[in-house]
């Protein structure tokens, strides 16, 4: 058996199965495999059919009498419906949604039931039951038997998964190649591929699965940190040019700064300054909570990097922090006669301009990409358009990308590799260590753990619906003292029938703005932003904003990256439960950029406890490190930022809350490759590690 054989060479598979398959991401007998159960069912207390009563749960042993097909008379839902006899009477089994069930039971066969006895119409029935081959003693099955629970998708039930793994797992062979060294099983006690693969499926004890799930934790942390320590030590074998750091220059650029450095951004700017030094290239991790001050550390080092004659190109995810960015630069090296470009998909620019030297000017893109490509733009500000084929520098010496978690690792790659620039990434969302010590493993790692002087925690409050009138009441009162505000809509506008019937869930920006200009706010301008309104539409709000015209903007999470606004001290967030806790905190940063009082309110119309819990987390904890932390132990790493985009499945989550197992895997996967870099003597191994290389988090 090879685990990339296709799922139809080993399963008989209608086409219809195939399809659901396909779609759900399972191709091979691999996909297949790696599917882990979410949690374990033990049976329970056999009970005789005659003595059955309604709310009871208890198994049932029997034979076969009749399976069949049929269709739910009101709601036409298929399902298998069998008839079991144990010799004391007969009960109704039945399988909603799973018609196919009727063709899987043998008649004649015995079997064992477990699920509680329900009743309708027609009698007493187990609905969807564990069921196993056989009469089922209770005692040897409390002590040993447990049964798989998957995880299910539409078209594919539990049970469906635990036939089939089942039926595969009968050919898994004896001598299964293991792709993890022998040595490094024996060192961690971790179990075989084949026995681990036995024991996450079909488990004669909690022990043993949970040896199982141990080893595959660690196996998929370990092909990661392969694949994150192979491209740092190859990436440290090249070449960047080093940067020659003029401390004078550096002291007077400093000088400049309308306000002094904390000690954490001096300590962070020495260390990137010393590491774009060295002729080998810098790859460094900037993480620092919002307001920290990572942007001013980035316009240091650009400064280091264009008064040496490089080019640096500093690539944003949004158009919106693009051109906040551009303006930021524009202003912190208008006296340095540094010219500063901005290249997005919908515009390019230059400061300063050839007739108007005060002011920026707009360029066409074929002008942008010979100033760039002759070097007289040092600076190149950027979305995803920096990465175009066509954009080529003439000695790009720093590479900043900013909320570089929102980039593939291929994206970086491209960027990075328009030569071989110094890598300085940034980023605001507050990642656990062992998140970061596993995604970013090719990187070092500087965090800024310390605030500007002078800021306050902003006042975060969970508001009831009761108190929505009291929230909008103390909104008044801050932007009637010059404050401003934002109002964030998970939604940009009611777009079906269906829509509208969840818009008191679900609120959109377009609604919003409507109401809240006509009946709470009449007084006040309000704005709009969102993902779908123009460039020049995006610039004109904003400015709007920025000036104080606009008192209140109505936004999508677009301004969740980066927006500056230091006079915005509210925000009021609708329908907070569909935001990650990181994004939510993200969005919280936009209000902390000044000195003044901050308030956060958070609206939620889910009656949920368990939301409740998660949303109370953001209002005790004191950073966005401790609140990471918090979401990686109750969410899981694929939810922090609200989705799970990010490549690492649940087991290998499990890994992330075991600083330990983290720290070891890379241990073991740096030792490896000292010893056999390109893994020739370890063939399984290496052909797994590409799995892991667009792995990023989302």
């Amino acid at each position: 058996m090879d685990f990339n054989d296709a799922l139809n060479n080993h399963l008989r598979l209608t086409e219809k199965q195939k399809n659901i398959l396909e779609r759900a991401g399972f191709k091979t007998v691999r996909d297949l495999l790696w599917h882990f159960p979410a949690r374990y069912e033990k049976f329970h207390i056999p009970k005789a059919a005659a003595d059955l009563a309604e709310g009871d749960e208890a198994a049932v042993s029997g034979r076969v009498i009749s399976s069949k097909t049929l269709k739910t008379w009101r709601r036409r839902m298929a399902i298998a419906e069998t008839i079991v006899s144990d010799g004391t009477g007969t009960l109704r089994i039945t399988w909603f949604n799973q018609p196919y069930m009727a063709n899987i039971l043998t008649p004649e066969k015995e079997y064992s039931f477990s699920g509680k006895v329900q009743r309708n119409k027609k009698g007493l029935y187990m609905a969807n039951p564990d069921y196993r081959e056989g009469v089922v003693q209770y005692e040897q099955e409390n002590k040993d038997g447990l049964s798989p629970i998957y995880p299910e998708t539409r078209g594919l039930h539990s049970k469906w998964f635990q036939f089939a793994i089942k039926k595969i797992l009968k050919n898994l062979p004896a001598g299964l190649n293991d792709p993890i060294p022998a040595e490094i099983l024996k060192n961690y006690n971790l179990p075989s591929l084949r026995t681990a693969l036995l024991a996450i499926h079909l488990p004669k004890k909690e022990k043993m699965s949970e040896a199982a799930r141990k080893r595959f934790a660690f196996e998929e942390i370990f092909l990661i940190q392969l694949d994150r320590q192979r491209k740092r030590i190859e990436r440290d074998k090249l070449e960047a040019g080093a940067i020659n750091i003029d401390q004078e220059k550096i002291k007077e650029f400093r000088s400049s700064l309308p306000y002094a450095l904390t000690s954490a951004q001096e300590k962070s700017v020495a260390a990137i300054l010393a590491d774009i030094s060295y002729s080998k290239p810098m790859s460094r991790l900037l993480e620092g909570d919002v307001g920290s001050g990572k942007t001013v550390i980035a316009a240091i080092a650009s400064y280091a990097a264009a008064s040496n004659g490089k080019q640096v190109a500093y690539m944003a995810p949004t158009e919106v922090l693009a051109r906040q960015l551009y303006q930021e630069f524009i202003e912190r090296f208008r006296n340095y006669r540094l010219a500063v470009a901005l290249a997005t998909s919908a515009e390019f620019r230059k400061f300063p301009s050839k007739a108007y030297p005060a002011k920026d000017t707009h360029l066409s893109r074929s002008q942008l990409i010979k100033f760039v490509g002759s070097g007289q733009v040092p600076i190149l500000i950027g979305t995803h358009a920096l990465i175009q084929d066509k954009i080529k520098f003439r000695n790009l010496g720093l590479v900043v990308i900013d909320e570089q978690h929102r980039f593939g690792v291929n994206q970086r790659a491209m960027l990075a590799q328009k030569s071989t620039p110094h890598l300085l990434s940034m980023t605001a969302t507050p990642i656990p260590r062992t998140l970061a010590l596993t995604i970013y493993g090719d990187l070092d790692l500087t965090i800024l753990d310390e605030m500007p002087p002078g800021r306050k925690k902003v006042i975060t409050v969970i508001v009831p619906p009761s108190q929505r009138a009291r929230a909008y009441e103390q909104m008044r009162a801050e932007i009637s003292q010059g404050r401003q505000a934002y109002v964030v809509c998970p939604r940009i506008e009611e777009n079906s029938v269906a829509a509208k019937k969840i818009s008191l869930e679900m609120k959109s920006v377009k609604e919003e703005h409507k109401k809240l200009s006509a009946s709470i706010f009449p007084e006040f301008e309000i704005g709009i932003l969102h993902g779908k309104m123009t460039p020049k539409e995006k610039e004109k709000e904003m400015n709007s904003f920025r000036e104080n015209k606009t008192k209140i903007l109505v936004a999508t999470s677009v301004i969740e990256v980066g927006v500056n606004v230091p006079n915005a001290t509210i925000i009021m967030i609708e329908g907070a439960e569909r935001f990650g806790l990181a994004q939510l905190h993200q969005l919280r940063g936009r209000i902390l950029r000044s000195t003044h009082q901050a308030y956060c309110f958070i609206f939620t119309e889910s009656p949920s406890q368990k939301t409740l819990a998660r949303l109370k987390a953001l209002t005790d904890a004191n950073t966005g490190f401790e609140l990471a932390e918090y979401d990686l132990q109750f969410r899981g790493p694929g939810e922090l930022s609200g989705s799970k985009q990010w490549g690492i499945s649940d087991i290998g989550m499990e890994a992330l809350k075991n600083i330990k197992m983290v720290e070891a895997a890379r241990l073991e996967a740096q030792k490896l490759l000292q010893k056999d870099f390109e893994l020739k003597n370890y063939p399984a191994l290496k052909s797994l590690v590409p799995r892991f290389e667009n792995l990023h988090f989302e």
